[in-house]
């Protein structure tokens, strides 16, 4: 299983991004996804997960009513639509396939993308 993640880039604070992630080698819809993300000197975070169904998401609090994931099974894809970006959302973004339920713990992702750089300029 691969997964490569991409979108990323150098955006204005209150700008969108959308981040793209393609899974290979298998098939998306049997696996829980979820979006990551690590700012230097930090630990990575959940920014959002989603179920392999797609019908339950889950977001943290400081994203919530910015971020939205979601995922195209029948292209083996799921995305993140960032809105409102801010500063402190620079970090390099992973997506992350689990085979169960969704996690927000990054240990229990079975799978993971090569990481997109998201710079947030005030």
């Amino acid at each position: 299983v691969q997964l490569q993640a991409s979108g990323g880039g150098l955006v204005q604070a209150g700008g969108s991004l959308r981040l793209s992630c393609t899974m290979t080698g298998s098939i998306l819809k049997h696996y829980a996804m979820a979006w990551f993300r690590q700012a230097p000197g930090k630990e990575r975070e959940v920014v959002a997960t989603i179920n392999y169904r797609g019908g339950a998401t889950y977001y943290p609090d400081f994203v919530k009513g910015r971020f939205t994931i979601s995922r195209d099974n029948a292209n083996d894809m799921v995305f993140l639509q960032m809105n409102s970006l801010k500063s402190e959302d620079t970090a390099v973004y992973y997506c992350a396939a689990r085979d169960g339920l969704s996690s927000r713990q990054p240990v229990d992702y079975h799978y993971w993308g090569q990481g997109t750089q998201v710079t947030v300029s005030s």
